[in-house]
């Protein structure tokens, strides 16, 4: 009989290892994505402080009626433009990607570019 990790428990492995390497500091905080099977949250965090800047969701009033009838991509995108305009409004412009051990693909890759298509540099 073969047993097989969950999948999640594997992200969550991956995740530890890069976030051994990733670190976030006041000048250029962490930008960190978690995806479930119908949304999708980005955090900017200091992980000097252990303080969270800034924060979007598709579940936020915002944005959530700017995603009616579009798909997880296209929501993804929008939460990763509001992610970006609410770090501006801090005076974030740099950030460092965590990708939360999610490949680099579909509503990560989305966020990721909405987020620099509205001014974050990562």
């Amino acid at each position: 009989m073969i047993n097989k990790k969950d999948k999640n428990s594997e992200r969550v492995v991956r995740h530890k290892r890069v976030r051994a390497k990733v670190f976030g500091t006041r000048e250029r905080p962490r930008l960190c994505v978690y995806r479930s099977l119908s949304q999708i949250y980005a955090q900017i965090i200091d992980d000097e402080k252990g303080v969270t800047l800034a924060s979007a969701s598709t579940l936020d009033k915002e944005v959530k009626s700017l995603i009616q009838g579009k798909s997880k991509s296209e929501q993804a995108k929008i939460v990763g433009e509001t992610i970006a305009k609410k770090a501006q409004e801090k005076g974030i412009s740099e950030v460092v990607f965590d990708r939360g051990g999610y490949i680099y693909i579909g509503r990560v890759q989305a966020l990721a570019d909405g987020a620099r298509e509205a001014g974050l540099k990562f």
